[in-house]
């Protein structure tokens, strides 16, 4: 059967009340679907996406070679089969990919938010959604599932909106941005803020997608080595040298250095440097007992029934910070988790990469 995908956007006028106290209005959301609903809307599977991610999630673009970012795991017979499933994929606001951010234009004004935008946090990017889902009749969902910061919004939507899903899978994640996660965005943030073409912010888009941002480039060569581990880059790379290039040049290269160049200056091209900058403030002060006394206190609010995946050479969030939240699920009693620890020493990105090791345990989760 074909995917079935398509995209919309959806256009609101009600304010968005946030949780800094700020208000955002009008706004949009765009957002992807795959599958077919069906007749009582009982088969709806959400999918949330990481920092970089989009709505795009699966399938091509018509005239493009690259498919959405979980393209092996959505669609046809995969872990989240579309020919059970009708698959929902929405950008955050704060994002560049359609959604309201910092580069939309400002109501009434001609000209974009910038720094007017207000700092948005998961639990916003989770309440924007849910009221998409209301304007689509859409009240109670199968499951909701994502890895990174797609994890961190499965778990905010279990805590904040209790009776919305029956599971939520929660990949490679945590119940609080940790200092060394912090410590990496702050290299990324600061890369980008004290690069001259950046320009304090007022920068041309359209200059940049042509020319890229180098400081832009630099931070994410450091987040880059976040999401992969020792293991992974010494298995890819070793020590081998770039054949083109003399081991004595100065500014001759290892294989991992034309990687990082390529992966990171590519970044730039195609990502917003603001909503970069938004989103990793929206990850730095995320807490999921943020409003409750305890983490406990938090997770006592779960009626879904909750699968925890961690991967055991996450660099990014470590995996006993996933073990951190099954062990106060014990605490309070809760029988209704499940978590696991994936043999992997990809790293971070295991969760999209390294489909293959924990696809049948989510093909279960979303069929039991």
């Amino acid at each position: 059967m074909s995917l079935n995908l398509q995209t919309h956007t959806e256009h609101f006028t009600n304010p968005l009340y946030l949780e800094s106290g700020r208000i955002l209005e009008p706004y949009d959301i765009t957002y992807e679907t795959y599958g077919t609903l069906n007749d009582d809307k009982s088969n709806v599977v959400v999918v949330c996406h990481a920092l970089t991610g989009s709505h795009h999630a699966a399938g091509l673009y018509e005239g493009e070679t690259k498919p959405g970012w979980w393209d092996g795991f959505i669609g046809s017979g995969k872990a989240i089969d579309t020919d059970k499933y009708f698959v929902i994929c929405s950008n955050v606001i704060g994002s560049c990919f359609g959604s309201t951010g910092p580069m939309s234009m400002q109501y009434s004004h001609h000209e974009p938010y910038r720094y007017k935008f207000p700092v948005v946090s998961i639990k916003d990017m989770v309440k924007a959604q849910r009221i998409l889902f209301d304007r689509l009749d859409i009240h109670r969902v199968h499951a909701i599932i994502g890895g990174s910061m797609g994890g961190m919004q499965a778990l905010q939507f279990a805590i904040h909106y209790p009776n919305f899903a029956n599971k939520i899978i929660a990949l490679a994640t945590t119940h609080a941005t940790q200092a060394w996660a912090i410590a990496f965005n702050k290299v990324a943030q600061e890369s980008i803020l004290n690069d001259p073409d950046f320009k304090q912010g007022y920068y041309d888009p359209e200059l940049l997608k042509e020319q890229g941002l180098s400081g832009m480039a630099v931070g994410r060569m450091a987040g880059h080595i976040s999401f992969l581990s020792h293991e992974s880059m010494r298995r890819k790379f070793g020590r081998d040298y770039k054949l083109t290039d003399g081991l004595y040049e100065l500014f001759g290269k290892f294989q991992v250095e034309s990687y990082l160049e390529y992966n990171g200056y590519n970044f730039t091209k195609w990502f917003d440097p603001l909503a970069y900058l938004y989103i990793t403030k929206a990850i730095n002060i995320y807490d999921l007992s943020r409003g409750f006394d305890t983490l406990a206190e938090a997770l006592k609010r779960i009626t879904s029934a909750l699968y925890l995946v961690s991967f055991e050479n996450d660099l990014l969030f470590k995996n006993f910070e996933m073990k951190e939240i099954a062990d106060e699920l014990k605490k309070i009693g809760n029988k209704n988790y499940n978590y696991i620890d994936v043999k992997s020493d990809y790293g971070h990105d295991a969760f999209l990469v390294e489909l293959d090791k924990f696809e049948n345990y989510v093909k279960d989760a979303l069929h039991g």
